[in-house]
């Protein structure tokens, strides 16, 4: 096993509680991890200030609409919704039905998304109006936030930027709900709201090709890129500041990234539910967390990838340059 794959453990074993029983973290129905044994289990809830995260297992409309409520108090002004829209046909991406229904809670917010570095319909605005409209996002306005250039904001305390290229129409907007679809991810091992915020505000010809040190035809993965990412991450949660909140779904958690399509591996994980707080270290940590107590035949495939891809070194690189907290209170809806 490589050093990556070394740190990728040690991280685990500090933050899951590897050594508990996983039957004890289990006790919900269809080996679906029980969420206040998991908050339990976590040594990084000893001793310290926790974050708050709320799950519920309800995976409807109703249960997304329910955890908003209790994240939202700084969603003021004019809204973006960061979201995922999917490659054509995308089989995993956040159903549009539970989407449409959130936005009734969101008044004039727009979902926001950002074009591609690779080859795809989405690598032009004009495609990806097509592709957006293909899967059903209709029902409320959607801002291709780099149609019309960039936008450099700072990157505070990055070892690899000192700013990053994001959509410029991402200064139109107060606040940001991060709606994130939580999964693996062939380059970044996960996909969290980490992810959703980085790459996914990043603009697609300039500020992608910093995060990924790439000019489109090679994707260099591993540690250095985690902490490129985090920092393209923190250059948009300190524009927001406290008007920024994340939600995550477990749901349909393929090993690959909704931008892999129809092409996406089927998912091996089971459903587990909806997790939102104002923390995003603490939200993608609870939603890891999620994952490494199933037991072992669910969750193989998705620790497969996160470890090889050393994608935990996002969780660990996010606590060193302050952008939430690992411990946290899990508090089930």
């Amino acid at each position: 096993m490589n050093e990556p794959n070394n740190i990728s453990r040690r991280i685990f074993l500090k933050s899951s509680a590897a050594a508990v029983s996983v039957a004890a973290l289990s006790n919900m129905a269809g080996g679906r991890v029980s969420a206040a044994a998991l908050s339990a289990a976590n040594p990084e809830n000893d001793g310290q200030s926790k974050a708050t995260v709320f799950f519920t297992n309800d995976l409807s409309a109703a249960g997304l609409r329910k955890l908003y409520a209790r994240v939202n108090q700084g969603m003021t002004g004019k809204i973006a919704v960061k979201l995922h829209t999917g490659e054509p046909n995308g089989p995993n991406i956040i159903p549009r039905e539970m989407v449409k229904e959130l936005m009734r809670d969101v008044p004039g917010g727009v979902i926001v998304e950002c074009n591609v570095l690779y080859n795809s319909p989405r690598k032009t605005a004009e495609g990806h109006r097509t592709v957006i409209a293909g899967n059903g996002w209709t029902f409320c306005p959607v801002d291709i936030m780099d149609e019309h250039g960039d936008v450099n904001l700072p990157v505070k305390g990055g070892k690899w930027f000192k700013e990053v290229a994001f959509g410029k129409n991402i200064l139109n907007y107060d606040s940001m709900l991060v709606l994130t679809h939580f999964k693996g991810h062939a380059l970044g091992g996960f996909g969290g709201s980490l992810k959703n915020i980085a790459i996914g505000c990043a603009s697609g010809k300039v500020g992608k090709a910093q995060l990924h040190d790439s000019d489109g035809s090679s994707w260099p993965s591993g540690p250095d890129f985690m902490e490129r990412m985090v920092e393209g991450g923190k250059a948009v949660a300190d524009h927001f500041g406290q008007h920024i909140t994340y939600i995550n779904v477990l749901r349909n958690m393929s090993v690959d990234c909704d931008c892999a399509g129809i092409s996406a591996a089927p998912p091996t994980a089971p459903d587990l539910g909806i997790l939102a707080s104002t923390d995003i270290l603490a939200i993608d940590q609870a939603s890891v967390d999620l994952v490494y107590a199933l037991p072992e035949a669910q969750k193989a495939d998705l620790v497969e990838r996160m470890e090889s891809r050393s994608g935990l070194r996002q969780l660990e690189y996010m606590k060193e340059l302050g952008m939430g907290k690992s411990g946290y209170e899990l508090v089930v809806i």
